[in-house]
């Protein structure tokens, strides 16, 4: 850890304890993402800091969500959870077409936090630093207006800054049609200007190249031009990591 930043840390810590709540079980690394998600201001970092820690006891109580809470989300194997990118954070896709509009929205959110979670422990070697990114890919090919959840993509994005801050590594849109252009626009102005900044849409087959480069061919699956077989989330075995 930089030095520059031992007091700021000690600050937001500080910040924690008075409001009642305790930094104790977190590593700097953790605190840090808080930090860098508010522009190292110590107050608003505290402030962020505890209510995920609020949010995280309210809505996941157990400290993760078991697959038995989900089992509608899951059941449409939708959600692909592959091997390191180059980079070494895990690649999360997310196949639309086989996405509907919940009718619970209460399971839709705790699944969004079971395959955020999930990755996240995926791309931890031996115990969790709390600075561990991930890669998404959001397929739109073959959708259709049934599909469209303009709901459901701002709670992902709400969810990822506001309490998984600095876990998005980068975010890949893959097969957008036209339809959905408009919908994307609206969807974009509940999403921060720094996340918006690590989204990219691929559009044509020289992004395409840069997209498959980035990510590696031993992590992409073959339908999306790498080498590697698609993986269910649910099939996927990763350590619990707890809160």
């Amino acid at each position: 850890m930089e030095k520059s930043h031992e007091l700021e840390l000690t600050q937001m810590r500080k910040s924690v304890e008075k409001l009642g709540f305790s930094t104790e079980k977190y590593g700097d690394p953790t605190l840090m993402r808080f930090l860098i998600a508010r522009s190292m201001d110590t107050d608003k970092a505290s402030k962020m800091f505890v209510q995920w820690l609020k949010w995280r006891s309210s809505l996941v109580p157990n400290g993760f969500v078991v697959e038995s809470e989900v089992p509608d989300q899951l059941e449409a194997r939708k959600i692909f959870l592959q091997g390191l990118s180059k980079t070494g954070y895990p690649v999360m896709i997310v196949q639309a077409c086989k996405h509907y509009p919940p009718k619970d929205h209460l399971q839709f959110k705790k699944f969004v936090v079971y395959l955020l979670d999930k990755t996240i422990a995926s791309a931890v070697k031996g115990r969790e630093i709390g600075n561990e990114k991930l890669i998404g890919v959001l397929d739109f090919q073959n959708i259709t207006y049934r599909n469209v959840d303009a709901r459901g993509l701002i709670t992902g994005f709400q969810f990822l800054q506001a309490y998984f801050p600095e876990r998005l590594a980068k975010c890949y849109i893959v097969h957008m049609p036209r339809f959905f252009v408009s919908v994307w626009r609206m969807v974009s102005r509940f999403i921060e200007k720094s996340t918006l900044e690590k989204i990219v849409i691929v559009t044509n087959d020289d992004e395409k190249k840069i997209f498959i480069e980035e990510i590696g061919e031993e992590a992409l699956p073959v339908e999306y031009g790498g080498k590697a077989i698609l993986r269910a989330i649910q099939d996927v075995q990763v350590p619990t990591l707890e809160g």
